[in-house]
């Protein structure tokens, strides 16, 4: 049975405005979205947008942000990644040396290239950026076969990456960050797998560190779930504790830019709703252009008492992809 024609009133306008905007817009919606769900774009920064909740960092959130600084120490949120390390099934990372170029050299001088014999060597990856401590974006997750702003993969997708959302899209990131120690602030170790953060874990949360969130800040979370990276990978892939949708949606409310956790995901696994999987990440990338980090180390924060800092992220920027492998630093 086939449900009926659903549009919005911003989807409406949209459509009818679309030739004085000058934009080129999504394909229209002629077939149902998935759970009964209506159109979500143009989003708030308009339909040629890419880069959704980072505009809300702007120059006068990072000067802010750069003033708290105090002792200058800088402290690394990544984790190393080798082919061992933990990842999501059909995700992998593997790295190859290339000692060819370092034989190469030495062909016309069996020590090396001219009287100081320099030689070198490379090496070579494979898999994807989709593991270890990640920056995705909002291009990583879709609604059935849409992606943030109305997109179709029909238009997006092509054989060397993305067309739009690609990391080259991400500019740096500097804001200020703060931690929210919900492990802490429940007197464990460690949250248990599917524990689901809530609106009242946050408030209590901030008001315990006495802190409140402002616009364009980097929230984290430390669940204390990413202590098992790599001494028990299997429990740690098993599932983990998270942010649920309705604390997510009081964050974007208050117009975070960013937000992440110490597990592979965002959000609680098994989750909320068992038939609506991975829903609190996939409400973010694609209703709200809302960008996530996975696999922080956040522990090596959480440990100094630290919740408040100046956070950068910058990143390798590969045209198309839909993730970046990434060092977050918390500077105070």
């Amino acid at each position: 049975m086939r449900r009926p024609f659903r549009l919005h009133l911003c989807g409406l306008v949209a459509v009818l405005c679309a030739p004085a905007w000058g934009l080129e817009l999504p394909d229209p919606v002629v077939t149902p979205l998935p759970d009964n769900q209506a159109p979500w774009w143009p989003s708030l920064y308009g339909q040629q947008d890419q880069i959704g909740s980072l505009n809300r960092i702007t120059p006068a959130v990072t000067a802010a942000a750069a003033k708290l600084v105090r002792s200058g120490e800088t402290v690394d949120l990544g984790r190393t990644l080798d082919e061992k390390s933990p990842a999501f099934p059909g995700r992998w990372w593997h790295q190859s040396l290339n000692v060819a170029p370092h034989f190469i050299n030495r062909h016309d001088d069996p020590d090396g290239l001219g009287r100081n014999q320099v030689n070198w060597i490379t090496e070579i990856q494979s898999g994807t950026f989709q593991v270890g401590t990640q920056l995705d974006t909002i291009g990583h997750l879709q609604i059935g076969d849409r992606f943030y702003n109305g997109w179709t993969t029909r238009q997006l997708v092509t054989e060397s990456g993305l067309a739009r959302f690609g990391t080259e899209t991400i500019p740096p990131i500097v804001t200020r960050g703060i931690l929210l120690d919900i492990a802490a602030l429940k007197g464990v170790d460690r949250l248990d797998k599917g524990y689901v953060i809530t609106v009242a874990d946050i408030e209590a949360a901030l008001k315990r560190e006495r802190l409140e969130i402002r616009a364009g800040d980097a929230v984290l979370f430390h669940t204390g779930w990413g202590a098992l990276w790599g001494k028990d990978d299997k429990t740690f892939l098993s599932g983990e504790p998270g942010v649920g949708l309705a604390a997510a949606t009081w964050l974007n409310d208050h117009k975070i830019a960013i937000t992440g956790a110490d597990t592979w995901s965002y959000g609680a696994v098994p989750g909320e709703d068992p038939d609506r999987p991975f829903i609190v990440p996939q409400t973010m990338y694609v209703r709200w252009g809302l960008f996530g980090l996975e696999n922080l180390a956040t522990e090596a924060i959480a440990r100094r008492g630290v919740h408040e800092f100046l956070f950068v992220v910058t990143h390798a920027k590969t045209r198309g992809s839909t993730a970046a492998i990434v060092a977050p630093a918390a500077v105070f």
